[in-house]
């Protein structure tokens, strides 16, 4: 029976939309929250650190270099499922028999039989998935290579993004950049597949081309998270990249600008810092531990590291040159204002949301934009 994969169109930017906005479609959902990028409530992170530089002067978006968590997934699948099929299939199968029928020697007999039955035919499925992993991986590594970052300047506040082939970098207002969150599901023979995405979009506004800027990410918190992180960068609510990638503090001064074998020993150093204060407690510890040594230890994180040196040896794509100039800070006398129009939303989002916490975000999006229509009309 063939997957039934969630569909996630793009919104047609020719219609106006306003964040609060929902648009149904049948396997899902488009929820705005942009223009006029009004306040989330939601955490500012980049779980996926989908955000390379940023500076006093600009945010890059989509400049982000390789982390250890893609090679802990990549390797600890296959590493994990292997100890399952291979070592706890037998043991829980004697186990089982070795119960039932109160015999050690029953215990030991059936569980060297599956071992020998299983142990090859596990060798062969997880060296296989470990080989397709290291292909998918192979593929990001030069998507990393060819990524080109949209700049959001936040003294300017505006964004430039580089369509490639020669094309000049197209620059458009930060107010007018469209933003949604995507959620689709499907039914396939495995079960409900349910995907999320954060989606940037605007439109040229010398060809009226469409352009798009769409991330998958793992949940609906992180997508509004990351999308939080930009619009916080642009309003001085963050400023630094640590503010949003490292909330736990990983990094020490003088550590280099990603993840690496030294956030492994910060995060060590943390845990049993934490142990020795009494902030947390034997399990949470014996758990840090065990998922690591199941991840392979410190291998991800140098494997990581050795490969953000092959993508900087290598050389990756930038923005056009022509930017330079555009990208530089600006006097602080002549740095764009936000609009009264965001400003005055945003106050009263931030007002309902602190009179109605738990309520949705996108509805009282949704109310302050139908009251300011029917006081305009």
């Amino acid at each position: 029976m063939a997957a039934n994969q969630p569909k996630t169109p793009r919104p047609d930017m020719a219609q106006p939309h306003r964040a609060g906005d929902t648009e149904p479609f049948p396997a899902g959902k488009v929820i705005y929250l942009s223009p006029i990028p009004l306040p989330t409530s939601s955490a500012p992170v980049d779980f996926n650190q989908a955000i390379g530089e940023v500076n006093d002067a600009y945010l890059d978006f989509g400049g982000s270099l390789p982390t250890p968590f893609t090679w802990q997934f990549t390797l600890g699948i296959p590493f994990v499922g292997y100890l399952m099929l291979a070592f706890l299939m037998p043991l829980i199968g004697g186990l089982s028999v070795g119960i039932y029928g109160e015999s050690l020697d029953a215990f030991f007999l059936v569980t060297e039989l599956v071992f020998e039955e299983v142990f090859f035919l596990a060798s062969v499925i997880c060296f296989l998935v470990l080989v397709m992993a290291l292909v998918i991986k192979c593929q990001y590594h030069f998507k990393f290579r060819n990524d080109v970052p949209t700049r959001f300047h936040r003294q300017r506040r505006e964004v430039a993004f580089a369509p490639g082939d020669g094309k000049p970098p197209i620059i458009v207002p930060w107010e007018s950049v469209a933003a949604w969150v995507t959620q689709a599901q499907g039914a396939t023979q495995y079960g409900v597949q349910r995907q999320y995405g954060l989606g940037l979009g605007f439109i040229d506004p010398e060809t009226g081309q469409q352009h798009f800027l769409e991330l998958p990410q793992p949940g609906l918190p992180l997508a509004m998270g990351l999308w939080e992180s930009v619009r916080a960068y642009m309003e001085y609510e963050v400023h630094t990249r640590e503010e949003i990638q490292d909330p736990n503090g990983l990094h020490c001064p003088g550590d280099p600008p990603y993840e690496g074998v030294h956030t492994f020993h910060n995060a060590r150093r943390r845990l049993h810092r934490r142990y020795r204060d009494g902030e947390i407690g034997l399990f949470k510890v014996s758990m840090w531990y065990l998922w690591h040594i199941l991840d392979l230890w410190t291998i991800p994180f140098h494997l990581a590291e050795w490969e953000i040196r092959a993508i900087q040896k290598a050389g990756r794509k930038s923005l056009p040159a022509s930017l330079d100039e555009w990208s530089q800070p600006l006097p602080r006398e002549q740095w764009a204002e936000p609009s009264d129009e965001l400003k005055r939303l945003s106050a009263e989002v931030r007002q309902r949301h602190a009179q109605q916490p738990n309520r949705p975000i996108t509805a009282i999006f949704a109310e302050v934009y139908a009251e300011e229509t029917s006081l305009s009309a």
